[in-house]
């Protein structure tokens, strides 16, 4: 048993110096390099070839044409012909001139009559009776007066209508009225034409100032409501 220790140390202690002999001997051989052959090689390099750009086609307009003046060619020159002198004609013999025959003086024109004078203005014709003067009515707050009531229409109250009419008029001497008109609109014409009617309808006195009667304006205004 012992002898196979020895043995086999004996053998590893042999390859390890064999192996440390290989590597000292390695260690001092000197490293051979290979030689490198440098080798310099010109390349040359060759411009590109160029390329031929295309080329836009353009149409070209013919130039105008110059029009050619004309060639005016002067007229030749030709000679005038001598004018062949004529014979004179003989003067006939002139009658004698008749003598003036004298012109009898006219007339004088008469002179126009004189225009007959406009006769006077005749004087407004007297009247026996006084006669009274048209003044402007006077407008007053109160008449004597029968004022009818209008009538609804009934188109109206079907239709809801409603507002307040003013009309206004005169009162003459003897108590007629005169100038009805409207003065303020209801806003619907059936009701407007109801007040005057209803004005139409209706009877004055004459109105008294200090115990003589003059005219008397006055604005009646009818109100129509459907809850009356």
């Amino acid at each position: 048993m012992n002898s196979r220790v020895l043995t086999a140390t004996a053998m590893v202690a042999a390859i390890h110096v064999a192996l440390l002999a290989v590597v000292l001997t390695l260690r001092h051989d000197p490293v051979v390099q290979p030689q490198l052959e440098s080798r310099v090689m010109t390349a040359q390099l060759l411009p590109p070839a160029p390329v031929a750009e295309p080329v836009a086609v353009q149409s070209v307009a013919p130039p105008p044409s110059t029009p050619t003046p004309p060639v005016r060619t002067k007229p030749k020159v030709q000679p005038k012909p001598t004018p062949t002198p004529k014979p004179a004609p003989t003067p006939l013999p002139q009658a004698a001139a008749p003598s003036p025959t004298p012109v009898a003086a006219a007339d004088p024109t008469p002179p126009a009559p004189p225009a007959p004078a406009a006769p006077p203005a005749q004087a407004a014709p007297a009247i026996s009776r006084q006669t009274m003067e048209i003044t402007a009515p006077k407008n007053v707050s109160h008449l004597d007066c029968n004022i009818a009531k209008p009538d609804y229409p009934s188109l109206s109250k079907r239709r809801g209508e409603t507002g307040t009419a003013y009309v206004k008029f005169v009162v003459g001497l003897t108590g007629k009225l005169e100038n009805i008109e409207l003065k303020k609109s209801s806003g619907f014409s059936r009701l407007d034409d109801a007040a005057l009617a209803a004005v139409h309808a209706s009877a004055c006195k004459p109105y008294l100032e200090n115990g003589q009667p003059i005219r008397a304006a006055y604005t009646q205004p009818y109100d129509f409501n459907l809850n009356d």
